[in-house]
């Protein structure tokens, strides 16, 4: 006979692995701001870059990039940009801060940086295949 799981274990209303959407799927890691909203980006801790690009950009808020967060490719830190269904992996060599607010805004900041770089895979794209 099994033993019934403890009732403070909230683990036992999980039914799935928690890989419920494609793209949790995809990446292979559950995205954590849908079950703690603590994971939402503290704004207090904006990289310079990101504060500047908002500015720019007049938004308010980074809400297209709140499931960015830092993860890990084959053992090294690296952003998941869905654009090219790929992980972009983040320097060899660059320190890393231990606060995962402040990890995830490096991996946005990162993650902005390629999607605007001449070695992104679209450009190329857009290259080969603009009219005009």
């Amino acid at each position: 006979m099994s033993n019934p799981k403890d009732v403070n274990d909230i683990d036992h209303f999980l039914k799935t692995d928690g890989l419920d959407t494609e793209r949790e799927k995809i990446i292979g890691q559950h995205i954590g701001y849908r079950y703690d909203v603590n994971l939402l980006p503290d704004y207090k801790r904006l990289t310079p870059f990101l504060k500047k690009y908002m500015e720019k950009m007049g938004w308010e808020d980074l809400n297209w990039m709140e499931d960015i967060h830092l993860g890990y490719e084959e053992g090294r830190a690296a952003v998941f940009d869905r654009n090219i269904n790929g992980w972009v992996q983040v320097p060899e060599g660059m320190k890393l801060p231990d606060n995962q607010q402040d990890r995830d805004m490096i991996a946005r900041e990162l993650l902005i940086k390629f999607q605007m770089s001449t070695h992104h895979p679209l450009v190329a794209l857009r290259e080969a295949y603009a009219k005009f």
